[in-house]
């Protein structure tokens, strides 16, 4: 397998297989049996897409974008978040599902939770990705 080959899989493809994760599971017009509680789904909202925000901001840090951090958190979350909106308006055309707007606010929360969760983390252990002046820019693309 070659480096970009490689490059894909590590840092593409597990935010694409999610996505499509998120996609099948919100297409089940007969979902799994969440609590009625408010808060047992905003949980399930918030995780899914924190998860989600990590492995955008995880794959975008490669792309040329990783030298304004700002705009590299920002567009992380955005994304995100949208990808969120995106499958609550597909939620409204299936059928015995509906939309709701408050999953979008936990999405939002989530988002921003995960992409600043890995923010701090490839800070503690320093991920060259994140690390502002680092010219490495992954494990796969250095020049040997």
């Amino acid at each position: 397998m070659n480096k970009k080959s490689k490059f894909f899989f590590y840092y593409w493809f597990p935010l694409l297989l999610y996505c499509v994760l998120i996609y099948s599971l919100s297409s089940d017009k007969y979902p799994v049996h969440v609590p009625k509680s408010f808060s047992a789904d905003k949980f399930i909202h918030f995780f899914a897409y924190a998860f989600l925000g990590l492995l955008i901001i995880r794959a975008f840090a490669t792309l040329w974008i990783k030298e304004n951090i700002v705009f590299l958190i920002i567009i992380s979350t955005l994304l995100s978040t949208l990808y969120g909106l995106s499958d609550e308006m597909h939620q409204y055309f299936v059928p015995y599902r509906c939309a709701d707007v408050k999953d979008v606010y936990a999405d939002l929360l989530g988002s921003a939770f995960g992409v600043y969760v890995y923010y701090l983390l490839s800070i503690k252990y320093h991920v060259p990705v994140l690390i502002p002046g680092l010219t490495n820019l992954c494990k796969f693309c250095r020049k040997d």
